[in-house]
């Protein structure tokens, strides 16, 4: 009998990229393959080799890969303010919500530990999103962020989000918008991983994602910030989380 969703055990590992297998990494290529398309290898293994750390969600039992994250620690200046900031690269999970629920639990910790690790710190997690699914961890994790509806960004964050953007690619980023735009060479997702229907715009998040990132579904995505302290996770978060750090997750 094939072997439900529900039976797979997962598990969370944290990995320097350096230690990171050719089988590996032609597995992490292999799946964001599966969810994007105008995926160019060279492209993709010289983007991963820019991080520091992957996260992997994979089956215990068969040490198959079944989703990553990646992230880069980024020192910035910004209008005179030493800042540093946790950057998600690219980010995939099987269509498996247990496994989205992994990726946040040592995602969470490890956002944590950083937090231990420079306490006297003004620290942020910035992400870019391609799709709604993306930004929508934002409402469900954390009471401040940025972009979001019905609150514009202040001037010391929106500062912060452009300084990230540029550091991450200055001939794309729209500084009107806030949105990294897609270059011909960009990749996007494909029709029915996370298209936004009639009813996905009854949620105000989505509805908001879609108005300030209209052209999406071609690769274009929003440049999001969120303050990194203890009081800014949700309960949702720490639910998430779980009251103890994973076994694997060891920061060094």
């Amino acid at each position: 009998m094939p072997e439900s969703a529900n039976d797979v055990q997962l598990t969370g590992q944290l990995v320097r990229v350096a230690e990171i297998g050719a089988r590996r990494r032609d597995e992490m290529y292999a799946l964001m393959e599966t969810y994007y398309e105008n995926m160019d290898p060279s492209t993709f293994h010289a983007d991963l080799n820019e991080k520091e750390w992957v996260i992997q969600i994979v089956d215990e039992a068969s040490n198959e890969l079944k989703g990553f994250s990646t992230l880069v620690f980024i020192q910035a200046n910004v209008n005179g303010r030493s800042i540093r900031a946790l950057f998600s690269g690219d980010t995939i999970v099987e269509s498996n919500r247990r496994g989205q629920q992994k990726l946040f639990q040592v995602s969470g910790w490890f956002l944590r530990r950083l937090m231990d690790a420079y306490p006297d710190d003004e620290m942020y997690w910035f992400l870019i999103s391609k799709g709604y699914k993306t930004y929508r961890f934002l409402p469900l994790f954390f009471r401040e962020f940025y972009p979001r509806f019905a609150s514009a960004a202040p001037s010391r964050y929106k500062a912060v989000i452009d300084a990230l953007a540029m550091h991450i690619d200055p001939s794309r980023y729209d500084l009107q918008t806030g949105i990294l735009r897609a270059g011909p060479a960009g990749c996007r997702l494909r029709p029915g991983v996370a298209d936004i229907t009639a009813d996905r715009l009854r949620d105000q998040h989505v509805r908001f994602f879609a108005d300030v990132n209209p052209e999406h579904a071609r690769g274009d995505e929003l440049c999001c910030l969120a303050p990194l302290t203890p009081t800014n996770f949700t309960r949702a978060a720490y639910r998430a989380m779980g009251p103890k750090p994973p076994a694997e997750l060891v920061l060094r």
